[in-house]
């Protein structure tokens, strides 16, 4: 056998290398990696620790990575991604709203376009929709094109009151 002539003690050399190579392979990795991909690192060191023992005669035939250790430091650090990453999600997901929102305006806007008396029906609604509250009290401004409409249908002379415009 030529492990037992070139390592004296193969078994304790094999565990030496296998380490070695598990803090090497790990090195190379991204964390990410380390806890999602493990097949693949289990492969990457398989294949380190082959090369290194297939001069001694030596066949790993099975890596499997079964615990790996993270510094405190190293928990912080995940931790601060993930929450970096959710608050990225929750951003992306309120302008993705947003969006949908503005364009849903813009689409009633165009169709409120259409008709004047679409955005006056809408200016009564929201009006009903404030007052529904019996302890509220409202002071608004009453756009004069919103009684544009109504003034001029009153003819000079019918209801007693003319009403004519100075320019």
């Amino acid at each position: 056998m030529t492990s037992i002539i070139q390592v004296v003690d193969y078994l304790n050399a094999t565990s030496q290398l296998a380490q070695t190579m598990l803090r090497s392979v790990l090195g190379k990795h991204q964390l990410d990696d380390m806890l999602a991909e493990r097949e693949k690192l289990n492969a990457d060191i398989q294949q380190a620790l082959d090369a290194q023992t297939d001069s001694w005669g030596i066949k790993v035939a099975n890596v499997e990575i079964k615990q790996v250790d993270l510094t405190e430091s190293m928990i912080r650090a995940i931790a601060r991604q993930a929450e970096a990453e959710r608050e990225r999600r929750a951003k992306v997901i309120h302008a993705e709203g947003e969006l949908q929102a503005a364009e849903k305006l813009f689409q009633a806007a165009k169709i409120l376009a259409q008709e004047p008396q679409a955005i006056q029906l809408r200016y009564l609604e929201t009006l009903t929709v404030i007052g529904a509250d019996k302890n509220t009290t409202i002071v608004f401004p009453l756009p004069m094109d919103l009684l544009t409409p109504f003034l001029q249908s009153q003819k000079p002379g019918v209801g007693g009151g003319a009403v004519s415009r100075v320019e």
